[in-house]
């Protein structure tokens, strides 16, 4: 195979891997949530979906917790330190991309974990505010990762 038609497939697979995140990040509800890791795993894809809110830097380190922790009950990733900590960098690098918006304000959402191959993409969307005048702000972040076996 060519250099350029290896790195075409890799840029496509991680468009696809990207794009899962977000729509699990912006699913509406549970059902939706299933429907889609129902489609996607058919696909050969792996994907996750985890609630988060609270004060903006408070809740930094218990929403990537909550990414990895659902990242591993869906089977995302495998329970080793490489793995975790790819979904928690690139989580930490989601909410780092939102977080000067949020000082001081409260942050709710969903994050979206989905993995392919060697490409494993974490998404959020924010709803970023305080009673009910929020701003809204979606957040993708990328990690490479070893296949799967």
């Amino acid at each position: 195979m060519m250099e350029g038609t290896r790195r075409l497939s890799d840029d496509a697979t991680s468009k696809k891997v990207a794009k899962a995140a977000i729509l699990m990040a912006i699913s509406e509800n549970r059902e939706e949530e299933h429907r889609l890791q129902s489609r996607e795993n058919a696909a050969g894809m792996r994907v996750a979906a985890m609630d988060f809110g609270g004060e903006a830097l408070t809740s930094i380190s218990k929403i990537i917790e909550r990414a990895v922790v659902g990242s591993k009950r869906e089977g995302v990733i495998l329970d080793n330190h490489a793995e975790e900590g790819a979904v928690a960098g690139a989580a930490h690098e989601v909410i780092s991309q939102v977080l000067s918006r949020s000082i001081g304000l409260n942050f709710g959402g969903k994050i979206g974990v989905a993995r392919m191959g060697g490409h494993l993409c974490v998404a959020a969307f924010f709803a970023i505010g305080m009673i009910h005048l929020d701003d809204v702000a979606i957040a993708v972040a990328h990690r490479a990762v070893e296949e799967m076996k």
